[in-house]
This record gives C-alpha cells, sequence and structure tokens, in this order.
C-alpha cells in the first residue's frame, strides 16, 4: 500500500492540517530543476516528458498531475515508493526526492497545483552569475607582479630563485619578444654593460622591434583559429586571407589598443567603411573552418548552416570571453549559467555573415578604376547591341522558318541515361565520336561520357569496345595530379558506371581488339542515374559518329542531326549555324572579335584587391529566429532576436534589439557590449593570455575556458590587477609587457631545487622561471638566423612547405626539399587545415581547424629523427658550417658556439667539439649542434 504521508516537515506533524499555503516557484520549482529536469526537458523529454513549462505537465494529457488530486498523479507516485523504506521509480539516477520534498509535491497538487503563468523552468547549472570569472574586477591589493607572487610564495614556505645571469635574460626576452635568438653581439653588449637601465632599455629595444608583432601575431593567430583552407572533406586553398595576418601582425607592432582590435573583429567592416586597413579586421569571423560541399537536401543544408554560426559563435565565446557559448547549443549550459537562448542570440547577431570573397578597396581606389574602366564598358554595350540586334534578325528568319526544320527532327533529343545509334553493318578497327554541340552550353564542344558501347553485327552482338575485349580509348581528359587518370578516356570501356571521362577536346576514339563489323553504338553519360539531369553528367547534343580501319581514312556512319534540340538554346544555335549568310556571318565575327579585344583590354586593368572577408546577406539576417531544440533547425523553438548574453547582466548593461534590427547593426552592438568598461571577461580573459605566454601556463591554466569546467586561478587578485593595469594603459599590451618583463618574478633564473619542488612540482606558484622548449615555429626561424638564412622580409601572400593538388578535394604533399623562396619566418607560412609539414608538425604546430590557446608540448623519436635527416635541417647545416668558415678547429668551435648559443664554449667542450671537426668534418658537426637540446630549450 503507498504511502501517502511523510515524518515530520520544519517541526510540523504532516498528518495534521498545513498552515500555509505551498509557494511553487520557492518550493517546488528548485527540486523540479535539480533532480526531474535532467531526463524531462524540451531537449531530451525521456519517456516523451518535459516538466519545464505548465503547458507541458498540466495540460499535455499525460496525466502527470491531477489538480487537486496527488494519488491519481503519475508525477507524485512515480516519485514516492509504494512502500514505507522502498525506493521510488523516478528519479531512475540521482538522489530520490526528500521526504520534506515529497510531501510538498503532495500539498502543492492536493492545493490545485498552481504554477504561475509564463514561469519556466530550467535545469540548474553547476554555477550562476557569481562565479569568480563573472564577478567585478576587485579593487587591486598591491601596486606590482612580485608583492601578488610573493604573498603566495610566503603562505607555501617558498622564496623565489634569483635573478637569471644575463645571457639567460638576454636570451629568454628575445625569444619572448620576438620568436628569435639574440645576436651574439646583442648578448656580449648587454653582458659587458654597466648601464643600471640596461635591461628596461632592452625590452623597450624588442618591443619596438618588428619581429615583435611577428612573434605575438602568431600566438593571438592560434587564439583565433587562423587558418588557410576551408576544411572539412574538400579543404581547398584560401589565397586571400593574407591581408589579414599582416592587419593581426601590423596592429600589435602598433601596439593598437586591444579593445579596438576585438571591435574591429567583430565589426570592422561596420565603423570603417572605405578603410581596408580596418574593415579586414572583420575576417575574423570567417578565419575558421566551414563546410562549402553544397549539399542540396533542405534539412542537410539547414543543419551545416547552423553547424557554420557555432563555429563563428564558439569562435567569438572562447576568444573574447574565455566562454564555451557551443555547450548552449542544444541546452542549457549544463555547468556556466549560459541559457540556451543566449546562444541563439549570439547566433541571430551573426546570421547575415557568410563565408567568401569580397572585393576590399578605398573609394579613391574603386573610382580610379571606374575611370578607365567606363569608356571600354560604353563601347562594349554599343558594340554588343549591335551585335544582338544582327542576331535578332537571325532569329526572326528562324522563327518563319521553324516548322519547317521541326519536320526534318523525326528522332528524339539525345538521352543521358543511354543513346542509341544504329546504321548499316560497316568493318572497323577504329570508332570516333565527336560533339558539335554539348546539351549543358551548345557553344561548347567538350562532354562527359560514363559508357561507350560498340556492338558487332549479326545475330550474337557482343560489346567489343570493352578493354577486357582488347579495346582501347583514346581522348584528352582533364587532369589532376593527385589522382592521375580520374577522369581518363579509359573509363567509358571499363564495363562500369559511375565514373566518367571528362573531355577538354571535341572528340573520343576507341580502337577495337581487331576489325570488326559492327552496327550500332551506345553511348550515355549518366546511366542509372535517378537525376540525370544534374550538371555533372554534360552530355553530347549534337554529334557525328565516324570509323576507320587504318585511323587516317575516316567515314561519317551517324550522326544527331535529325535528333530533336534538347532547349530552345540548343535549338536557337543549331539554326543559327544554317541560317546565318555569308555577309552576316562576316559582320558578327568582325563585331565579336573588336569585343574581345576591348574585354582583353578591361582584362589589363588591374583588379581591385580581393581578400577573403566573407560577405554580408541581408535575406540571411532577416528573422524570425528561434531557438532550436536539441540543436536541430528541425525542431524551433521558442523565438529569440539578437541581445547580449544574460550570464553578465549584473555587471554590464546589455543590450536587445528588435528583430528587424540591421545585420550591421547587431555585431557593432556585440562589439561593444564585449569591450564595455563594465564587462570583467575581456580584460581578465586577455590578461591571462599575456601571462600564459610569458610563463608557459596561464593564471587560469585554460585560457579559452573560465567557467566551471576551466581552471582555477591560481593567484586571482593579480588577474585582477593585471586586468586593471591592461585598462588603465588603454588596453595596449606594450605597456603590460613592460610590467611582467621588469618584474624579479619575470627575471629569476629556472634553477631546480628540490625542496622547492616538492611543495610546487609544476612552478604554479613561480618560485622559478619555468624553461620552456621552443614552438615549432621558433625552432625553424631559428634554424634559418643562425645558419645565416633568415630572410626577414614581411607581409604578403604566404609560402608553403607542401605541393597543394586540387580537384574536387585536395591535397597536401609535404615538400622533401625547402628552397630559398620558404625561408621565411614560419608566421608567413600558409597553413592549412589537416596538412602535414614536415618539422613544423612533429614539433606540435596545431592544426588551425579549432582555436589552439596552449600548445601541445610533447617529446617523440620523430622529431629527432625529422631534425637529424630532414633535407632542410641538411642544407642549414651546410649553411652554418660556410658561416663558420675555414680557421682552426678550436676557432672554428668557438665561433659556431657563438652563432648557435651565444656563448662561448667551456674549455673541455672546446676541446670535443674541435677533436670533432677534425674527425666528421664541420658539416657533421654543425648538423649535431641543430640537434641539440640547448639550441631548442630556453632557460
Amino acid at each position: 500500500m503507498r504511502v501517502f504521508l511523510y515524518g515530520f516537515c520544519l517541526g510540523i506533524c504532516l498528518v495534521g492540517e498545513w498552515s500555509w499555503s505551498v509557494d511553487f516557484e520557492k518550493e517546488i520549482k528548485p527540486f523540479l530543476e535539480a533532480k526531474c529536469l535532467g531526463c524531462h526537458n524540451p531537449n531530451i523529454k525521456k519517456g516523451d516528458l518535459s516538466f519545464s513549462s505548465r503547458t507541458e505537465v498540466l495540460e499535455s494529457g499525460h496525466g502527470l498531475v491531477t489538480p487537486g488530486d496527488a494519488g491519481a498523479s503519475d508525477l507524485w507516485l512515480a516519485a514516492t515508493p509504494d512502500e514505507p523504506g522502498g525506493q521510488p521509480s523516478m528519479p531512475k539516477d540521482g538522489e530520490p526526492l526528500t521526504d520534506s520534498e515529497a510531501a510538498l509535491l503532495e500539498k502543492w497538487i492536493d492545493e490545485g497545483a498552481q504554477w504561475p503563468e509564463g514561469l519556466v523552468l530550467r535545469e540548474a547549472s553547476k554555477t550562476d552569475k557569481s562565479w569568480w570569472a563573472y564577478r567585478k574586477l576587485t579593487p587591486a591589493k598591491f601596486d606590482s607582479v612580485d608583492r601578488y607572487i610573493d604573498e603566495k610564495l610566503e603562505e607555501a614556505g617558498l622564496e623565489r630563485n634569483p635573478e637569471a645571469n644575463r645571457r639567460d635574460l638576454i636570451r629568454r626576452a628575445t625569444y619572448d619578444l620576438t620568436g628569435l635568438p639574440p645576436s651574439p653581439e646583442e648578448v656580449d653588449a648587454f653582458v659587458a654593460s654597466k648601464d643600471p637601465d640596461a635591461y628596461p632599455k632592452l625590452i623597450d629595444r624588442l618591443l619596438a622591434s618588428p619581429r615583435y608583432g611577428e612573434r605575438w601575431g602568431r600566438h593571438w593567430l592560434d587564439v583565433i583559429r587562423y587558418g588557410e583552407s576551408n576544411g572539412f572533406e574538400r579543404n581547398f586553398i584560401i589565397n586571400e586571407l593574407w591581408p589579414f595576418r599582416d592587419y593581426v601582425i601590423r596592429s600589435i607592432n602598433q601596439d593598437k589598443p586591444f579593445d579596438q582590435l576585438i571591435r574591429e573583429h567583430i565589426a570592422g567592416d561596420v565603423f570603417a567603411k572605405g578603410d581596408p586597413e580596418v574593415a579586414i579586421g572583420s575576417a575574423f569571423l570567417v578565419a575558421g573552418p566551414y563546410d562549402d560541399v553544397g549539399n542540396q537536401d533542405p534539412n542537410a543544408k539547414a543543419q551545416i548552416r547552423a553547424n557554420t554560426l557555432d563555429e563563428i559563435v564558439n569562435a567569438t565565446g572562447e576568444a573574447f570571453l574565455g566562454m564555451t557559448l557551443g555547450c548552449a547549443r542544444c541546452h542549457d549550459h549544463k555547468f556556466d549559467p549560459i541559457l540556451q537562448k543566449d546562444y541563439y542570440q549570439m547566433s541571430a547577431t551573426f546570421a547575415g555573415v557568410r563565408h567568401g570573397r569580397t572585393t576590399l578597396a578605398t573609394p579613391e581606389e574603386r573610382r580610379l578604376r571606374d575611370e578607365k574602366l567606363k569608356p571600354l564598358q560604353v563601347r562594349v554595350a554599343s558594340l554588343t547591341s549591335e551585335r544582338s540586334k544582327l542576331r535578332r534578325v537571325i532569329a526572326r528568319r528562324i522563327e518563319e522558318k521553324l516548322p519547317e526544320y521541326e519536320k526534318e527532327w523525326t528522332r528524339p533529343k539525345v538521352d543521358r541515361t543511354g543513346t542509341e545509334e544504329k546504321f548499316d553493318p560497316v568493318d572497323a578497327r577504329f570508332v570516333r565520336l565527336i560533339c558539335d554541340a554539348n546539351d549543358a552550353r551548345p557553344e561548347g564542344k567538350n562532354f562527359r561520357l560514363d559508357e561507350v558501347e560498340i556492338y558487332s553485327a549479326g545475330d550474337n552482338p557482343q560489346n567489343v569496345a570493352l578493354a577486357s575485349a582488347g579495346g582501347k580509348a583514346v581522348g584528352d581528359a582533364r587532369k589532376i595530379e593527385d589522382f592521375p587518370g580520374a577522369y581518363g578516356a579509359h573509363l567509358v570501356i571499363d564495363g562500369k558506371t559511375g565514373e566518367r571521362f571528362i573531355s577538354t577536346s571535341n572528340q573520343i576514339t576507341i580502337e577495337l581488339g581487331q576489325p570488326t563489323r559492327i552496327d550500332r553504338i551506345v553511348f550515355s553519360s549518366a546511366k542509372g542515374e535517378r537525376i540525370s539531369q544534374h550538371s555533372k553528367f554534360s552530355f553530347l547534343a549534337d554529334y557525328r559518329i565516324e570509323v576507320s580501319l587504318d585511323d587516317e581514312k575516316w567515314v561519317e556512319v551517324a550522326n544527331g542531326a535529325d535528333r530533336q534540340p534538347v532547349n530552345k538554346a540548343h535549338r536557337d544555335h543549331r539554326l543559327m549555324l544554317v541560317e546565318t549568310t555569308a555577309e552576316e556571318r562576316k559582320e558578327n565575327a568582325l563585331l565579336t572579335a573588336e569585343i574581345n579585344r576591348l574585354n582583353s583590354e578591361m582584362k589589363k586593368i588591374p583588379e581591385l584587391p580581393v581578400v577573403w572577408m566573407g560577405t554580408r546577406n541581408a535575406g540571411d539576417a532577416k528573422g524570425p529566429f528561434h531557438l532550436f531544440i536539441g540543436g536541430s533547425p528541425q525542431r524551433k523553438g521558442e523565438s529569440v532576436v539578437p541581445a547580449s548574453l544574460s550570464t553578465l547582466s549584473e555587471v554590464t548593461p546589455g543590450y536587445r534589439l528588435p528583430e528587424d534590427s540591421s545585420e550591421a547593426e547587431r555585431r557593432l552592438r556585440l562589439a561593444e557590449w564585449i569591450t564595455h568598461p563594465g564587462n570583467p571577461l575581456a580584460a581578465r580573459v586577455l590578461a591571462n593570455r599575456l601571462w600564459h605566454y610569458h610563463f608557459g601556463t596561464g593564471i587560469v591554466d585554460t585560457p579559452n575556458d573560465f567557467g566551471y569546467m576551466g581552471g582555477r586561478p591560481s593567484h586571482p587578485e593579480l588577474l585582477d590587477f593585471l586586468a586593471h593595469e591592461l585598462k588603465r594603459n588603454g588596453w595596449q599590451l606594450k605597456a603590460m609587457h613592460r610590467l611582467i618583463m621588469l618584474s624579479s618574478t619575470y627575471r629569476q633564473s629556472s634553477g631546480y631545487r628540490e625542496a622547492a619542488a616538492q611543495k610546487d612540482g609544476d612552478s604554479r606558484l613561480l618560485w622559478r622561471f619555468p624553461p620552456r622548449r621552443l614552438s615549432a615555429e621558433e625552432i625553424r626561424d631559428t634554424i634559418l638566423a643562425i645558419s645565416g638564412k633568415l630572410d626577414e622580409k614581411m607581409g604578403g601572400p604566404g609560402f608553403r612547405l607542401y605541393h597543394y593538388m586540387s580537384d574536387n578535394v585536395s591535397t597536401y604533399e609535404p615538400l622533401d626539399e625547402h628552397g630559398p623562396e620558404t625561408y621565411r619566418r614560419a608566421v608567413y607560412h600558409q597553413n592549412a587545415r589537416s596538412s602535414v609539414v614536415d618539422l613544423m608538425t612533429e614539433f606540435d604546430q596545431p592544426d588551425c581547424a579549432l582555436s589552439t590557446p596552449r600548445r601541445a608540448r610533447t617529446t617523440t623519436p620523430l622529431q629527432a629523427l625529422t631534425m637529424l635527416n630532414h633535407d632542410f635541417t641538411l642544407d642549414m647545416a651546410e649553411a652554418l658550417a660556410d658561416r663558420v668558415g675555414a680557421g682552426l678547429p678550436s676557432e672554428q668551435a668557438s665561433r659556431l658556439f657563438r652563432y648557435a648559443y651565444v656563448r662561448e664554449p667551456d674549455e673541455v667542450e672546446q676541446k670535443q667539439v674541435a677533436e670533432a671537426i677534425e674527425t666528421t668534418g664541420l658539416r657533421s658537426v654543425c648538423r649535431a649542434i641543430l640537434n641539440s637540446n640547448e639550441l631548442i630549450y630556453l632557460d
């Protein structure tokens, strides 16, 4: 027998009368959200039940709740045990209702199950708006980095290391700010300097170097998932995105306020129209991967579009806010206070953004080009009008004679699934199919075929064209490097369909295994295809079939002249050839020649710059917008409008735009909201990134995630101090570098102390400077620099360390040899997604399919094998040997150490290296130096 009454609640016996009415919002809502909504919400709906709204609970017809009678309500019956001490059937996982909660639920139902109108239940996230990252910045307690670090060290009973020696310090600072080694002369001058301001002056010099923007630009490009191919299965190369890379490097070198950079990334094309150097910043939106497969199924198309917007939303949330917004795509965020509605409000903000190329030029550049083009365009338009008039005269004659011609077209039009020609038996060794017009573009003479069948005459006809019967097919075909023969003529005689010969000329010839008497030919481009009208099956519209015994004398045995035209364009083309007089043909040729000449002149006028910045589609930006239940565009939920995230509503003024707001206004308002002075996240996240790149680990060790699943700050007050300083310095990074790098914390040595390591093995409290291995780019740039081969050219199109091949999909084949054209800094490499680049990939250069806020640091045998044996390192070893030059082995050893390690060898090292040079040669020793740990590790 089910137990209806439970113990005591708040000291009142539940058998007696309750002295108050149950408050649903305060007393029922919390435990329904915590214990029921995880399985029963609009996105999951286990048992086809949702408990999120009044309608779903009280009016669904499921019998969940019968107001006034708990004993007849499935919700209460499932949530309470049948017998005392038993287990309820729900929830299946997790804690059951407590006695007091069950009693409250019973009383609420018996009282009539009052549910406030409009109230929607949501599964509670692990955190709320009081989470540390979403609170206002705390006031600064100290005025220096060191005091915050010292406080934590003292609490742990630790103290920092003494200052690093000057050689280590200049090497550390130079790599940190430029990604390159200091020269031996720079090290000598710094070590010998007696100037007390030598170190601050060093930092200022490095920050003024154009190499600084290249180094820190690379960091930012990692964060914003910059890649120069579109990814996914086609993964085609993008050759017009490099201006954005140059913009990032230029902006960082100029010390552009970073809040301005953020605004330009989101809406630079909105507030800087006419200024390409700023507008290009909004290429951030389309710098990530996207699927361009062009699926024609409406549902799949909608899903791909939703995925594209999701990528932009994720990139924006991670880069600028340290928020994992994508986790709210299918439901409210499980861990952070981010509603599913928040996600779709931001998605609506970017609804008008499409990937693609666009012209980017100043008004003056456009005006000058238009001035050059206009007279040519006017002349072309006039000549085109004359030619059209001539053709209309011919067309009128055609219309008058059309009935006569139609009588001649006695056979059906060509059929892509199979067109048959029969003729009197004839002996042949060679058969030639000639295209006079194709069915997609009558002027075109190229075509596609999946099969050509040639049948022997007689009672037992056989397809003698087959390769298995000795047949051979010859024809000029489309060629692609990565799949030779993919579209070759051999495909028409393999007895299979699905793959096609794609011609680049107007004919194909088939040589039979032996002379044969034939009387029938069947050819097709879409045999067995359901949608034969697809453009990929383009076919012959007018054709001739010729045969020969010796491949020299040819006889026509069939043609398609008596077949009906495939469409009006084909009909007009066919009749235009017949009806045009010699005089008209001459006049048309003269007009066409002059038009072609003028078009050639126009092509000589340089095009305006085209960049991969995306396009803005007003149609996409039109509402209404909806929340997608479960993330599926096919399950539309409540409507949404472009608006700010509710997560920060208690610290930052929000905004809400009408559904018909312009696409530009939406992005502009979002950019202003992210960089609003009251928004604590943007400054916190950026300050943490700076710390991360200087010390190897951020104060929050998950730079893209400041939420519940991310790391906790090791020094929260220091993080807020840095955020305050960032804002106080106008969001300029160079001042922040000085603040961090002039601190004793940064300047300390990396020396290891066992006792300290026992307490803080990872040096999260920074009792020593964390040593690190150079990044992939730094390693390559260093090898080039010390070998004297580094080309310091800045900007422009990148170089490639792969051979790019593309047809419908792309192939990236790593180069074995890296020529001088590749000796630029690695930041200028044209990084393609899912491509392997020797040396770079081995040393953990990330794939740019996703944001990479932290580089992996692996140690693998392949690293050593590549460094030792790749042609690049062998070439650089030879270049380094040439730079070291001739001399005594001891002198060569000294110069080699200075170039590679910016120090002199000690007595033992000099002796050993000199002996090795004498024994194995200078080049071999240089090769060993390039493979040494000291070269690629930083103290």
